[in-house]
């Protein structure tokens, strides 16, 4: 038992460190990736400088709208990250006619769906301390009341529900070969469904009570209630958490079934 769950953490040690060598062969993509999240911080710092907004609702207690919408796009860029990441790759595989090796190979479906989704929600979740810091740095982001341990559950939390999103969104691209063009309308709606650069309150009566069925809405809440301390992060990442653990086991399961379909059809590598 214990030989065999080494072999599977092997397995998904691959994959991640293969993603990683691919993805730091191409150095200036790297570096402009990196930039260009970091602008849109920017592009919010000058907009609330020069607006300085006057919003009557409740900002989750950020102290700023710049403060209220910097976890808002660092956690888009997770979302960004679990999902059309993940689907770009996923279709890169089928064109590249490697998904047909890895699935020669003795690993298992949900072993695979993980092993994909492992790097993008690596360095996603890396990326967002960063830009954070660099906010705090660069921007005068205070964190005087951040709990450290809350924001690293919160970003975590909300990187596996989104890795989730995302492995469901890689069968659909599976069995319908361009479902990638799905993957960034659901980052639209989910990021703002849950509030990332407006509170949700501002939202018409029913999309606001739409929005507690999106796990976007208990990310940002959870990333800032450790960063502002002015609410609990405990019981939205506590509900992230749920999201997550119910959208791998879907997603898991609805990434076998693909798989399967398509290896059976022959239809893996078909453009």
């Amino acid at each position: 038992m214990t030989s065999e769950l080494s072999l599977r953490a092997h397995a998904l040690r691959a994959l991640i460190r293969r993603d990683w060598l691919v993805a730091r062969s191409y150095r200036t993509s790297l570096v402009t990736d990196l930039v260009f999240g970091f602008l849109n911080l920017l592009i919010y710092y000058f907009v609330a400088r020069a607006l300085r907004p006057r919003i009557g609702v409740n900002l989750d207690g950020a102290p700023s709208y710049f403060a209220f919408a910097t976890a808002g796009v660092v956690l888009a860029l997770v979302l960004q990250a679990g999902t059309v990441v993940l689907a770009r790759r996923v279709r890169e595989e089928q064109l590249t006619g490697t998904l047909e090796m890895l699935v020669a190979q003795p690993i298992d479906p949900p072993e695979l769906a993980l092993g994909l989704a492992g790097f993008p929600f690596l360095f996603a979740v890396g990326r967002a301390f960063l830009y954070l810091l660099l906010a705090g740095v660069f921007l005068g982001l205070s964190f005087a009341h951040t709990s450290w341990v809350g924001l690293v559950v919160a970003l975590c939390s909300a990187g596996v529900g989104f890795a989730a999103i995302g492995i469901s969104i890689a069968a659909i691209i599976l069995v319908f070969k361009r479902g990638d063009v799905l993957a960034p309308a659901v980052v639209v709606a989910l990021t703002l469904l849950g509030g990332a650069v407006f509170p949700t309150q501002v939202l018409p009566g029913w999309l606001d009570a739409l929005s507690y069925a999106t796990p976007t809405r208990y990310a940002f809440e959870a990333v800032r209630g450790a960063q502002f301390g002015a609410h609990s992060w405990i019981v939205p990442s506590l509900i992230l958490i749920g999201f997550a653990v119910v959208g791998l086991a879907v997603g898991l399961y609805l990434f076998t079934l693909a798989l399967r379909y398509t290896a059976r059809h022959g239809t893996l590598n078909q453009y």
